[in-house]
């Protein structure tokens, strides 16, 4: 079957009938969805500003960025060693004059926090900025979704699952330099993927002219997360899959020329502040700062590298919490239980700051599953199988997969098309009992990584 007449929308399940999907959708259908949305941004706002409410700003290297943006210049002062803000310990920075360092990181984050640093200065609280970021991010899933399953049980839970199930909370609790990148590409990423979706569904008659333009948005969105996280731009599958215009062609060419406005500005950015198209800093911080690692680095391998994804798939999908060393004197004797769980000294199970398994982290990810498996003619699945594909494969060829962290951050990048495939795995089950266990359950495993993220000071 041509491409251009393969239906992106999964068909819906059998009705409900029963069971606590029945029972959440009748509800849901008595509330208006901007009401739903709300709540859930106020609920995204007081667990992600109460899950932290120290937020030392350690790592606020966007806050300097943004300074140095409003003082006229790309570097940063560093290292600043006195006085009430320093940065003499910043990871991530390549020093290029006396006193003055570039930060490798794309520059959305940093143009986002002009306004702030406008005022504050670098009183600024970046991290802050994340939460309420990451609480927007909340909301917008949830408009996504909608557009995804006519079962609003389905969008509600999948909604929960991607706020509080995956390591987006994380993310948007902690707010730091490589957390806040995360949580502004996810605010781009559910705007493109909204309006894609959107304007794949208003294809008929008159209206396609109508869609090409709001596939052209859907593209700028898209281009603009690639500005904040660069891998998010290996999603552009999507939007071949997935838009208006009503054939593939125009869909590519609308999100293409959308897409290509904001990269041709990050790779201008580049060249005037590097001389050169793609930032130098990573392949120096490869040597710098991996160099005394063996286990990690390979001094034969480039810093992307294929020959890293097996190492790299370990962590995401096999690496598992740290246990006790009981033969440690230190922890000879120590007792276990629910009083010990957050214990600094040789409590029952930790996380590894390495990263841990998404299947572990975030099962309902399993969901997706049966979708793939079943569903993949259709467009909208098989845009998203690819894109998350594509973010993931691109992810896994780095050599440094993220220090210190939760769960595996990297994540983040592919979450919400990887969110679009679970609510749909949802929406099969009906929102019944095994969908409402594996996302309680992810929303439980995540809870306990963003105690111990604040217990240990990551």
């Amino acid at each position: 079957m041509p491409l251009a007449v393969v239906r992106a929308a999964v068909p819906g399940p059998p009705p409900l009938e029963a069971g606590p999907g029945a029972w959440l959708e009748s509800r849901l259908q008595a509330i208006g969805p901007g009401w739903v949305a709300l709540a859930l941004f106020l609920l995204g706002l007081v667990v992600y500003l109460g899950s932290n409410p120290g937020r030392a700003d350690h790592y606020d290297h966007f806050v300097w960025q943004a300074q140095a943006f409003l003082q006229g210049r790309s570097e940063i002062t560093y290292p600043v060693m006195q006085g009430p803000h320093q940065n003499y310990y910043f990871q991530d920075v390549l020093p290029v004059a006396d006193g003055l360092a570039q930060i490798p990181f794309p520059p959305l984050p940093a143009v986002v926090l002009l306004p702030f640093v406008a005022v504050w200065g670098l009183d600024t609280s970046g991290s802050t900025v994340a939460a309420v970021l990451g609480a927007i991010n909340v909301a917008l899933c949830w408009w996504v979704l909608l557009g995804v399953s006519a079962r609003r049980s389905a969008a509600l839970l999948g909604t929960l699952f991607y706020g509080f199930g995956t390591v987006a909370w994380y993310a948007a609790m902690l707010g730091s330099t490589w957390f806040l990148a995360h949580v502004v590409a996810s605010t781009c990423l559910f705007v493109a993927i909204g309006l894609a979706i959107r304007a794949d569904a208003g294809v008929v008659g008159r209206r396609v002219r109508h869609t090409l333009g709001q596939q052209f948005a859907a593209g700028v969105a898209f281009g603009l997360a690639a500005t904040a996280r660069l891998t998010t731009l290996l999603g552009a599958p999507f939007f071949l899959f997935v838009g208006g215009g009503g054939t593939w062609l125009r869909r590519v060419a609308a999100a293409g020329i959308g897409a290509l406005l904001p990269v041709l500005l990050l790779l201008g950015y580049n060249l005037a502040t590097t001389g050169e198209l793609f930032h130098p800093a990573y392949d120096y911080l490869y040597e710098v700062e991996y160099r005394p690692r063996p286990e990690l680095f390979h001094p034969a391998w480039a810093a992307e590298d294929p020959r890293y994804i097996p190492q790299n798939l370990g962590i995401m999908l096999g690496s598992l919490p740290l246990a006790p060393v009981w033969d440690d004197p230190a922890c000879a004797g120590a007792p276990v239980g629910i009083g010990t769980l957050f214990a600094p000294d040789c409590p029952p199970l930790q996380p590894d700051p390495i990263g841990m398994s998404l299947l572990l982290t975030s099962p309902a990810y399993l969901l997706a599953i049966p979708v793939l498996v079943r569903d993949l003619r259709y467009r909208l699945v098989a845009g998203a199988a690819l894109a998350v594909l594509a973010i993931a494969l691109a992810d896994l060829m780095h050599f440094s997969q993220g220090w210190v962290q939760f769960g595996y951050r990297f994540s983040n990048d592919f979450a919400p098309f990887a969110t679009l495939l679970v609510t749909l795995g949802i929406a099969r089950l009906r929102a019944g009992w095994l969908a409402l266990a594996l996302v309680g359950a992810s929303i439980l495993v995540n809870a306990w990584g963003v105690v111990w993220g604040v217990t240990l000071g990551w």
